[in-house]
């Protein structure tokens, strides 16, 4: 008798240990919501579909790094590579990528013009599935070098940009409903792209009307995502937020899992943006990671 009265106090010691436990994480999930959300924003692919735009600007600046590569070259021919590019952007990490995939796919159509040894027979499946093997062989094979890439990429932008402007943010749009999630956003906001910075301000002030102070886009050149986060979450500003991180990038999201230090990240795939059925069906499998339909995101940021 006097054994089993024991095991019971246990038993209900236990238990009152497990609901203060419980009491005290309910606690901080309530002091958590009401300190509010912050919420790190991929630009491409996430706030803005970019893609018309980058591909042109890729072709332009195709001609200019490569000018004989387009003797010949209609304006058929101009359309139907700027078509596929937007079936292969889901490849795209960063924007000088688009210049090597605009000439990989003029090599994989022009015999004649072909230097590289992948771009015999490849697809547009093929650049979708290896294009992280395709990539440095590429570039050795053509004699690139990332940063020259970047800035020629980059200084084509601007030019576009200062000779017409309204051309240039003509060949963007801003995906339905972001513009006004940002303007009536209640949560803490910040941009971390691969994009240049100058380019992402530019497009949030004349498509969203939208100013998000520099100090809070993480554009090109400041690290890896990662890094970003780890930055974002150490703040002392920051402590108490629930923290969000939405990416159309599964690759990145993966990136984000492999760092334990990351872990109290909320982690969401947008469904809308540059990825593959693939992908998105991957990511489904992912216990850490949300897919995101564009209406929820408009209204989570609200």
């Amino acid at each position: 008798m006097l054994l089993k009265t024991s095991v019971e106090k246990i038993k209900q010691t236990a238990d009152h240990s497990d609901q203060r436990v419980k009491s005290r994480e309910r606690e901080r999930e309530r002091e958590r919501e009401e300190m509010g959300d912050l919420y790190a924003l991929d630009f491409d692919g996430v706030l803005c579909d970019s893609c018309g735009e980058s591909s042109l600007s890729a072709v332009k600046a195709a001609k200019v790094r490569w000018p004989s590569l387009f003797n010949g070259v209609d304006s058929t021919l101009e359309d139907w590579v700027v078509e596929q590019m937007h079936i292969v952007r889901p490849v795209v990490e960063t924007g000088y990528e688009n210049l090597l995939l605009v000439r990989l796919l003029l090599e994989a159509r022009i015999p004649s013009i072909r230097k590289s040894s992948v771009a015999e027979g490849i697809t547009v499946e093929g650049i979708l599935e290896k294009w992280s093997e395709l990539k440095p062989v590429i570039m050795e094979e053509w004699g690139e070098e990332r940063d020259a890439l970047i800035n020629l990429f980059g200084k084509v932008r601007d030019e576009w940009m200062d000779e017409d402007l309204t051309t240039w943010i003509g060949a963007n749009r801003l995906y339905p409903g972001v513009p006004d999630a940002l303007k009536f956003a209640s949560s803490t906001i910040y941009i971390v792209t691969t994009k240049q910075s100058r380019f992402a301000d530019a497009l949030l002030r004349e498509l969203a009307g939208v100013t998000i102070p520099p100090e809070r886009i993480f554009g090109l050149g400041s690290g890896p995502k990662v890094e970003v986060l780890k930055q974002l979450q150490k703040k002392p500003e920051h402590q108490g937020l629930k923290l969000h991180f939405v990416e159309d990038r599964l690759a990145t999201l993966k990136n984000v899992i492999k760092e334990p230090e990351l872990d109290g990240w909320n982690l969401y795939l947008g469904d809308w943006g540059y990825n593959t059925q693939k992908e998105r069906e991957e990511a489904a499998t992912i216990p850490r990671i949300r897919i995101l339909e564009l209406s929820d995101f408009s209204k989570k940021l609200k």
